[in-house]
């Protein structure tokens, strides 16, 4: 193996020249052909620009629609649009009642902007079946119209109906991507506001930090296939707002009040690795429950089963430790 070129600059930036990153044997071959195919990523229109910013979501649904056809044709649960305290949901119940007990709150990814509508429709009924629990996948409202914090309020609606008609013990609260931002978010709402606290929450891959501080967003740049770094999304959902409020960059908010145990994923190429391994350090400094699970060479939002008939062996796994710690944590 060549050696590669390594210099730093006079202010200790790390300058590597042009190399090679192998397709790792050390995955599944699913992952491996879904690592070795470049996630195609639209351009970011300037803020002002909101018919452009609803053209990009429209396009995105468009490119996701037959994978969402093909969920809901396939996974073993129905759902059904419904609302919550105002806050619109899809109501995926499964075939297989295995926790009727549960309940689980479901926030879809889509860099605050993307995926709304179908995709979380499609989500509602994938957890539905892998968990064996009533989804409620919310529809939150999103920019360019709704910017921050109408996500993070349309999510606290939601959760002070589910508080009506289930022990809070029996909730959880999850998140992909944009998704685990507002999961964090409303959970330091709901402790803020001095509600009971749900039983457990999880946090995929979650993009905690606006600010873009974290090592990884800078070192995994091109390394992850997914995910390219997201200042105007996140720019247009933060609204002007300062982006070290913990309600936008939970990692930014005092875990030391509590927190209810949390499960987070990510994985050695995700653009967002340094949100996830942050998070779980301020967790535990806190004196709070967290497990931590990152999987080998795996970038943002998995190997392509977050939303997918045929799931990587990788994917599948997520899910299934993901239902052990609830299994665990709720009961």
């Amino acid at each position: 193996m060549k050696p590669v070129s390594i210099t730093f600059d006079d202010n200790g930036n790390l300058q590597i020249a042009a190399r090679t990153i192998p397709l790792p044997t050390s995955v599944s071959d699913a992952a491996r052909r879904f690592l070795a195919t470049q996630f195609p990523t639209p351009a970011e229109p300037e803020l002002s620009d909101k018919a452009a910013w609803k053209n990009i979501a429209a396009a995105v649904d468009k490119m996701f629609a037959p994978m969402v056809t093909r969920v809901l044709e396939n996974t073993a649960a129905t759902v059904e649009r419904g609302d919550l305290n105002g806050a619109i949901v899809y109501v995926g119940t499964p075939h297989v009642m295995q926790h009727a007990d549960w309940a689980h709150l479901s926030l879809h990814g889509g860099s605050w902007v993307f995926l709304g509508g179908d995709y979380a429709k499609a989500e509602s009924a994938i957890y539905a079946a892998a968990f064996g629990c009533t989804t409620f996948s919310l529809d939150y409202r999103m920019p360019p119209d709704h910017p921050f914090p109408a996500a993070v309020d349309d999510a606290f609606a939601a959760y002070t109906e589910l508080l009506k008609r289930y022990d809070p013990k029996k909730i959880v609260i999850s998140g992909g991507s944009a998704g685990g931002n507002i999961a964090a978010a409303v959970t330091l709402k709901i402790r803020d506001n001095g509600l009971p606290l749900p039983g457990a929450v999880g946090l995929l891959t979650g993009s905690l930090d606006l600010t873009r501080s974290g090592d990884s967003i800078h070192a995994h740049d091109g390394i992850d296939t997914v995910l390219r770094p997201f200042g105007k999304a996140g720019a247009l959902y933060a609204d002007g707002h300062d982006q070290t409020d913990p309600y936008l960059s939970p990692l930014f908010g005092d875990f030391s009040k509590g927190f209810p145990p949390t499960f987070l994923q990510s994985g050695t190429r995700d653009l967002l690795l340094s949100d996830t391994v942050r998070m779980h350090r301020k967790l535990l400094q806190g004196g709070n429950e967290a497990e931590l699970h990152i999987w080998e060479a795996m970038p943002h939002g998995g190997f392509g089963g977050a939303i997918s008939g045929a799931p990587t062996p990788e994917d599948l796994e997520i899910r299934a430790q993901f239902l052990r710690f609830l299994e665990k944590y709720l009961g």
